[in-house]
């Protein structure tokens, strides 16, 4: 199935569309979603993902990310998203964007204008197998942590996020 993404300019407003795949290998800027949740304790939902993903396969992430569809806006795919990834809706609002570029460990370049969400979520999570193959909550200062001590366990837009929102940690 061919899946379209929305390309962009610098700002980050859309200009056309692509082929996903198409646009990771040439590494064309898109527009792109990130999904931050946190319960009641303050502590971060995090994923592993699957081993089977085309890129990033294994790594520790934020709860869920992706791309709208051409007929979304980028909320309604992040709380799509969510919902197919982590199995559980909430509330969403917009905290920042950036922009991020980096080749990956296939050859695939992501080259992004991610805009971050963040949600509070304190129910049961039901994981779609096939994205995810583990998840937790964590205190931000344990994850940060483990970020600066074992930056390569995490996804490289998630140590930008975490960078951009708390400092150098992330990095």
């Amino acid at each position: 199935m061919e899946i379209m993404i929305p390309l962009v300019d610098e700002e980050g407003t859309v200009r056309g569309f692509a082929e996903k795949m198409e646009v990771h290998r040439k590494g064309l800027l898109h527009l792109a979603f990130s999904v931050l949740i946190f319960n009641e304790e303050g502590e971060m939902l995090i994923h592993k993902r699957a081993d089977e993903k085309y890129h990033s396969a294994g790594l520790w992430t934020n709860a869920c990310c992706g791309h709208p569809y051409p007929e979304e806006s980028l909320i309604q795919a992040a709380e799509r998203r969510l919902e197919e990834e982590m199995g559980f809706k909430c509330e969403l609002s917009p905290a920042f964007q950036f922009t991020y570029q980096t080749v990956l460990e296939n050859g695939l370049i992501e080259n992004e204008v991610d805009q971050v969400f963040v949600g509070t979520f304190n129910g049961l999570i039901s994981p779609d197998p096939t994205e995810v193959s583990a998840y937790k909550w964590i205190p931000l200062d344990a994850l940060l942590e483990q970020v600066k001590d074992e930056p390569n366990r995490f996804t490289f837009w998630f140590k930008k996020i975490l960078s951009h929102q708390y400092g150098s940690h992330g990095q």
